[in-house]
Order: C-alpha cells, then sequence, then structure tokens
C-alpha cells in the first residue's frame, strides 16, 4: 500500500474544503438530495418546513415495502449544512404508518466529516414510533453544532418507567419508545444542542461502542410528574393494570406508591457499553430520569449541572466528576460503582415534600468522593450518604437499596448530611462535618471536622 505523507493529506483536505461548491437550498427535497452527495456547503433558506411536503402520509406504505425506513440519510461525506432558523415539523403519524422495525431511525447519518450548524426538528400529531430515534448519527467525524430537537410520539406516555421499559418480562404495560438522538459514531462532537423531551424514550445516548465522543454546553429536558397524581387516575392505561409496576416497593409489593416524583422520559445523558473517551463538559440535565447515567468506564464529566432529576449522576469505573453539581430534590444526588472512580461534586439545597431516601450510595474499590455544599447555602432536610451500599434495583426511588462491598473508598463530606457504613465496607478514611449514623463496617477510619 503506498505511503501518502500527511501533509499532503492535510493539503488535500484543506483544498478540498476551499473549493467546496456552495449550494442555495429552500425544500426538504432538496436538503434529502444533496444529503446523499459529498463535498458541498449547503445553505438551507431559514424558515418552517413541513415533512409532510416531501413525504406524505400516503408514501408510507411504499417505503415500508422498500424497507426505506429513514426520511432522509446524510450519507455523502465533507459536507457543511448551513441550517440556522431552518425548523422541520415531523408529524409522528408518519411513523405510525410506516410501520418500521424497532429501533429505526427517522433522521440518520452515515457519512463523515459533516458539520451541522442550526436545524430544529420538531415532533408534532399524535403518532407513536415503536422504539425508534430522532436523530442517530453513525458515521465519524461529525460535528453538531446548535442543534434543537423537540421529541414526543411514545406510549404510553405520562408514567417515566413504573411500568417497564419496553420488552423486558417484567413490563406490566406494553411500551412504545421513542428517543431523541443517538451517537454511535466516533469522534462525534456536539456544542450546544438541546433536547426538549416529552416522550418515553431518552435525550441524549451514546451505544454501539464509539471513541472520543464530545459534548458541550448541550442541555436536556423532561417533565416530571408525582405519583399521587398517577394514583389518582379513574382511567387509562394504569389503571387497567391496577397500577402494577414492573419493579417492588420498600413493602415488597410492585405497585405505585404514593410520594415519589417520576420524570416522564428517560435519560438526560446515556452510555451504553464499553464506550472510550466519552466527555461532558458544561452539560446540563433538567427533570430527565437520571440526568448522567454513564455506566461505561472511564468517561469525564466537567462543570455539569442537574436539576430536579430521579438520580442525578450515576457513574463507574475510572470515571472522573470535576466540579459538578446537583440536587437530591426528588432523587439521589450520586451512584457511585466500580473501581477507581474521582468525584469532585457540589450538593444544591433545592428541596421539596417528595420521598427521597439517601443523598448517594458508593460501592467498589478505591474510590475517591469530595462532597461540597453550595457556598452560603446548606440542604437542611437530612439525607444519609450510604457507603457499602448498592443502588436501588433499576434505580428507582421506591425500591430497597441492598449492601455491596465497598473497600479503599476515600471520602471528604462537606455537606452536614449525616452518613451511614454498611457492613460490606472496609479498609475506608471518612473524614466528615455531618454525623456518622451507623458504622458496622471494618477497619474504618473517621475524621470528625
Amino acid at each position: 500500500m503506498m505511503n501518502i505523507p500527511k501533509i499532503l493529506i492535510i493539503s488535500l483536505l484543506t483544498y478540498s474544503s476551499l473549493n467546496a461548491a456552495e449550494i442555495k437550498i429552500s425544500s426538504i427535497k432538496a436538503l434529502a438530495d444533496y444529503a446523499s452527495k459529498s463535498g458541498n456547503v449547503i445553505t438551507m433558506t431559514p424558515g418552517v418546513y413541513q415533512l409532510t411536503d416531501y413525504l406524505t402520509l400516503d408514501s408510507m406504505s411504499a417505503r415500508h415495502d422498500r424497507s426505506q425506513f429513514q426520511y432522509i440519510t446524510f450519507s455523502g461525506s465533507n459536507n457543511t449544512f448551513n441550517l440556522e432558523g431552518v425548523e422541520i415539523l415531523l408529524n409522528t403519524k408518519l411513523r405510525t404508518a410506516l410501520k418500521p422495525p424497532i429501533h429505526s431511525d427517522e433522521f440518520l447519518v452515515t457519512g463523515k466529516n459533516i458539520t451541522f450548524k442550526g436545524l430544529t426538528i420538531r415532533c408534532i400529531g399524535n403518532g407513536t414510533s415503536p422504539g425508534g430515534t430522532v436523530l442517530h448519527v453513525a458515521g465519524e467525524s461529525n460535528v453538531l453544532k446548535d442543534v434543537t430537537l423537540y421529541v414526543k410520539g411514545s406510549y404510553p406516555y405520562g408514567y417515566g418507567d413504573l411500568f417497564g421499559k419496553g420488552k423486558a418480562k417484567e413490563t406490566t404495560i406494553p411500551h412504545k419508545k421513542h428517543s431523541a438522538l443517538l451517537v454511535s459514531g466516533s469522534n462525534t462532537k456536539l456544542y450546544r444542542c438541546k433536547i426538549y423531551n416529552r416522550s418515553f424514550g431518552h435525550c441524549f445516548f451514546v451505544q454501539q461502542n464509539p471513541k472520543n465522543v464530545y459534548f458541550e454546553d448541550c442541555y436536556a429536558e423532561g417533565e416530571v410528574r408525582s405519583t399521587d397524581d398517577i394514583l389518582a387516575e379513574t382511567s387509562g392505561p394504569a389503571f387497567d393494570v391496577n397500577f402494577k409496576t414492573w419493579t417492588k416497593n420498600r413493602d415488597g409489593e410492585y405497585i405505585v406508591t404514593p410520594g415519589y416524583m417520576k420524570s416522564l422520559c428517560e435519560d438526560g445523558f446515556r452510555t451504553y457499553g464499553p464506550a472510550k473517551n466519552i466527555q461532558f463538559i458544561n452539560c446540563t440535565a433538567k427533570n430527565t430520569r437520571a440526568g448522567f447515567e454513564l455506566r461505561s468506564n472511564g468517561v469525564r464529566l466537567e462543570n455539569c449541572t442537574t436539576i430536579g432529576t430521579e438520580r442525578a449522576y450515576w457513574v463507574r469505573d475510572s470515571a472522573i466528576v470535576k466540579n459538578c453539581k446537583g440536587d437530591a430534590n426528588y432523587g439521589p444526588l450520586m451512584f457511585v460503582e466500580g473501581s477507581n472512580v474521582e468525584v469532585a461534586i457540589i450538593l444544591d439545597p433545592a428541596e421539596s415534600d417528595r420521598t427521597v431516601h439517601a443523598l448517594m450510595t458508593i460501592q467498589g474499590e478505591s474510590n475517591k468522593v469530595i462532597l461540597k455544599s453550595t457556598p452560603g447555602e446548606r440542604r437542611t432536610k437530612e439525607l444519609p450518604i450510604l457507603i457499602g451500599y448498592t443502588h436501588p434495583m433499576h434505580g428507582e426511588s421506591m425500591s430497597p437499596y441492598s449492601e455491596g462491598k465497598t473497600v479503599g473508598l476515600n471520602i471528604k463530606n462537606e455537606t452536614g448530611m449525616p452518613i451511614k457504613i454498611g457492613s460490606m465496607a472496609s479498609n475506608c478514611i471518612i473524614e466528615t462535618d455531618g454525623k456518622v449514623i451507623e458504622n458496622k463496617g471494618r477497619n474504618i477510619k473517621v475524621i470528625k471536622k
């Protein structure tokens, strides 16, 4: 194979970008046409565009027969799409009519070295998806800037994951999920992207083991509903199954329990599998199930924020959480599992009348945690930091905690919150300005501040 000097490759790429054709378009059909071409700069006239002007409901049956389940596939490479001020209205009835297989994407990016500047996609109508995603970035080295998604189109909506998450055998109500933005392509970068999720599904999520995915100044928002409000229903899918949940509560019963707050979507930011070098900088999650559920090894968060989530942060092996903050308004601030986690986090003092059982659970080996309060403000309602305890089943706040092996933890607690140490904790150093309400561990050194 011929070895091409790096300087020549850079020169060719620079030449290509400087000589890209500049195209102006003003229709979704033209956008779809140029999505499959390469080496262009495409600028779309700002405005609101109806997807049904390009793809009609009547055309969905033929698309299904051709296994053409994406609306637009960006398969070309080395393109720039200037889409500032462009809004596409996505009628969810199209998905119902198309009848795609589960986990089909609506807008799919398979090309490389594409930059998207702007674009809003707004779901309208009352159709549903069988588990699809509005936008999937599968190609490598793509950049999204200022992309905004308004998502709806799941069934049922209004209960979060109380009744299951899809095909799980414990599911009591069959689900049709509709998620927002999936990244599976390596070297993807997202800047200032926003998701407003009114659907049961994830906001931003990473799957299929990509490398070097970067989020900066991104925002994920769901909405919340009290379990008391759900239990007040006198008809509907929850009423029809007698409010039977897929996880048991603290009384060992599979039933919705009053006093809690549920997010109606899934996670704000989520990773799956052994994805590598995934970073989140200055990102925010509000009213989502988990703010940041990042259970891949080695993720990094810096200056991130959660507001009113069911659980704020969930991290595992070799995660670095630096200068992040969040509240325990509706659920725990953090679950730590695995080994060699480094956490520096600030507890926002926000409180509510909802039931919350713990501030944090920590298990695993050789983890370091620094927990501080917002300067000049402290939470007043006590919530225990549980050392040597696991997260509840499926992370569900209504479910009980169990004990888990915890070795070599070094924690500094500056929140005034109490600490409870389980029998499976050992060889830990605990520096705290809060009381230790129970210590069943072995070789636990407690330093009172």
